[in-house]
Order: C-alpha cells, then sequence, then structure tokens
C-alpha cells in the first residue's frame, strides 16, 4: 500500500439508478433501487477508492458490511455516494459511507476492506479448489 492511504481521504461515485439495479416487488411504476445492488455500488466505490492507493499486485477484499438503506430511491434517478477511509489499521481499511438522492439520504454505511496481494490469494483459491475436490471425489 502506498503512503497516501490514509484517514480521511474521500471519493465520491454517481450512479444513474437504471433497471438491472431496481426490485419490482410494487410493479414497474414502483421499481426502486434494491439494497443488494446498493451494497454492490458501495463495495465497488470503496474498492476503487483503495485501488488508488494500492501497490502493483494489490487488491482489496470485502470484510464486513452494515448497511442502513433510508430511503427508496425510484428508477432513472441519480445516486451519489461518498466513501470516506475512517481508518487504517495494517491492511485493514475502514470506509463510512454516506449515499443521497435528489430529496433524500439513502444510506449510511461502514465496510471494511482487507488488502492483499493478489497472487498469493490466488494461489490460496486454487488449493481450496483442490482439497474441495479431494473431498468430493
Amino acid at each position: 500500500m502506498k503512503p497516501s492511504l490514509a484517514s480521511g481521504i474521500e471519493s465520491t461515485r454517481r450512479i444513474t439508478v437504471d433497471t438491472a439495479r431496481t426490485i419490482g416487488f410494487m410493479g414497474e411504476e414502483g421499481r426502486v433501487y434494491s439494497t443488494p445492488d446498493l451494497l454492490r455500488d458501495i463495495e465497488m466505490t470503496c474498492r476503487d477508492l483503495l485501488l488508488a492507493h494500492c501497490d502493483p499486485g494489490e487488491d482489496s477484499v470485502g470484510t464486513f458490511v452494515e448497511l442502513r438503506h433510508l430511503a427508496a430511491t425510484p428508477l432513472g434517478l441519480e445516486v451519489e455516494l461518498t466513501a470516506r477511509v475512517a481508518s487504517v489499521d495494517g491492511r485493514q481499511v475502514r470506509f463510512e459511507i454516506t449515499g443521497k438522492d435528489a430529496s433524500d439520504t439513502i444510506c449510511k454505511a461502514v465496510h471494511d476492506r482487507f488488502v492483499v496481494d493478489t497472487a498469493k490469494t490466488l494461489q490460496r483459491l486454487q488449493a481450496k479448489r483442490a482439497a474441495a475436490s479431494e473431498k468430493a471425489g
């Protein structure tokens, strides 16, 4: 990780809520930003902020999420997600996230990510697949 990764840095992403990000429990007129898609967008916003401060060969994995989805956002509206690094403890990074649409604060979240060495992580995954295959076979 680069020394530029520090508490207080932040990034904002603007997302238009498209059909793929919505859930239609209440029919087409009631389509709103789904919580699982909001969570994915939060995770990607935090990951992209973190990647800008990682060294080559590093990435991150999510390890914790606490999400309060506070208000519905209808299809077609724009959402602004702001992720701020709350703390850095070794390779563990905690983010605080706020989401807003034109009318409301739509979410508050905390998300932890852990910086990993990509090559080592891929090796561990390959070993896990092999062990699972041996167990199954």
